[in-house]
């Protein structure tokens, strides 16, 4: 839909990247590009409308400044338009502030404006321009992955989904060996997603490529592999997984499936140079953002993941899409 309809829009407009990216880089004219990025979250689809308002906020800017992150962009401000649905409280609308100022202050972002209107009969749309800088020339793209890097990701991966799984009340969930506090720890990664803004320098000093997991690993890699134009080899059993899910894991509970191809995740993924592994792996130490190396770069196109058994994995779903799932 975007490459038929809305791509032929954007030819002429530098820094639009064609619309292959999660974000659009405009020159300032003074040694920096201003990054954009929008991103729409609408109830039902990306949250639950009985989620607390302080929550809701929290995401709703946490996956736009999510996208900034992954272009090695420093946050500035956001705009912000809200369609409310005509019964919202003023409680409601309080506790949606206080939690974009909770986020406001974890992020380093301020708010430089918006709309607000009405949406009758619901449902609760949000909508969040996020705006960042990098150095002029130096954005991160999603479609320069290079033969030879080694793919990186940062944090655990598949905490969201499950999260949103127990958040969900799903059959199978409820069955699932845990206790309280792991519960909420899962719940908690679907709920406030973390941006991880402070590897910024590290990827600008080092990154081929990156983008954020927002649908799913499986899914986010191959973007980046049909972007890129090349292949890549993801080993399943070295995507690092929390506590929380591997104790999931481990019992059986859960499949590596779910891991791969869930979404909401918002952790980075990364192409790095081979050359630069060493020097990445000390800067992201010093930002103390875990990193783990989970496959590779090769001529080609297309992604291939292994399983425990080093043979080829076939998903049933690569991870979410608004539109096919």
């Amino acid at each position: 839909m975007i490459a038929r309809y809305f791509r032929p829009l954007a030819e002429n407009v530098p820094g639009a990247c064609g619309l292959v990216d999660d974000a659009a880089s405009i020159s300032l004219g003074i040694g920096e590009d201003l990054v954009v990025t929008t991103d729409a979250l609408v109830a039902g689809v990306h949250f639950f409308a009985d989620d607390a308002p302080a929550d809701i906020a929290w995401k709703a800017l946490a996956v736009n400044v999510s996208d900034l992150a992954a272009k090695a962009a420093a946050p500035l401000a956001y705009s912000l338009a809200l369609a409310l649905p005509r019964n919202v409280t003023e409680d409601w609308i309080a506790g949606f502030a206080q939690g974009l100022a909770e986020a406001q202050a974890a992020f380093g972002i301020g708010l430089s404006g918006g709309d607000t209107t009405v949406s009758p009969g619901g449902p609760l749309m949000i909508s969040v321009t996020a705006f960042g800088t990098v150095p002029e020339g130096q954005m991160v793209r999603r479609n320069s992955a290079r033969a030879g890097d080694l793919l990186y990701v940062t944090g655990t991966i598949g905490d969201a989904v499950l999260g949103l799984m127990l958040r969900a009340d799903e059959a199978d969930a409820g069955d699932w060996p845990l206790d309280e506090a792991n519960r909420q720890f899962l719940i908690g990664r679907y709920l406030r997603p973390e941006p991880r803004i402070t590897l910024r320098a590290a990827l600008l000093a080092h990154a081929s490529a990156a983008l954020d997991i927002s649908d799913g690993l499986a899914i986010d890699a191959g973007r980046m592999c049909n972007a890129s134009g090349v292949h890549a080899q993801i080993d399943a059993p070295a995507v690092p997984l929390s506590p929380s899910a591997q104790m999931l894991m481990n019992a059986g509970a859960i499949s590596a499936h779910t891991i791969l191809s869930g979404g909401d995740d918002y952790e980075l993924l990364m192409a790095i140079p081979l050359a630069s592994e060493q020097v990445f792996l000390t800067d992201a130490v010093s930002c103390t953002v875990p990193v783990t190396r989970i496959g590779t770069v090769s001529r080609g196109q297309g992604l291939e993941i292994l399983g425990e058994n080093g043979k080829p994995l076939t998903l049933d779903r690569l991870g979410y899409d608004h539109f096919h799932s």
